[in-house]
């Protein structure tokens, strides 16, 4: 079974709204490994690996991500790594 790395941007009312705690929350029920941050420009930045379906499942949760959230846009890209589980990582 072959893995996958996305790495994405999320911009949009994306900060202080528990978007990080929610995509681990998300990414742990969906056995997605990686990490997400907050940047400064005050978009999400995460990385996400899984099998295909897994990753799928997360990038299009974070097009809509938690309740509060307003996302406007993921862009996504190859992504590299592996990883033992999923963190919140410090601001960047």
């Amino acid at each position: 079974m072959s893995r996958e790395v996305r790495h994405l941007v999320i911009t949009g009312r994306v900060q202080g709204v528990w978007f990080r705690g929610s995509m681990a929350q998300e990414a742990q029920c969906l056995g997605v490994t990686g990490w997400v941050r907050n940047r400064a420009d005050g978009s999400v930045e995460a990385m996400v690996a899984g099998t295909a379906e897994q990753v799928a499942a997360i990038m299009n949760w974070a097009r809509r991500g938690p309740p509060n959230a307003t996302v406007e846009h993921v862009a996504v890209e190859l992504g590299e790594g592996a990883f033992g589980g999923f963190e919140q990582r410090a601001s960047l």
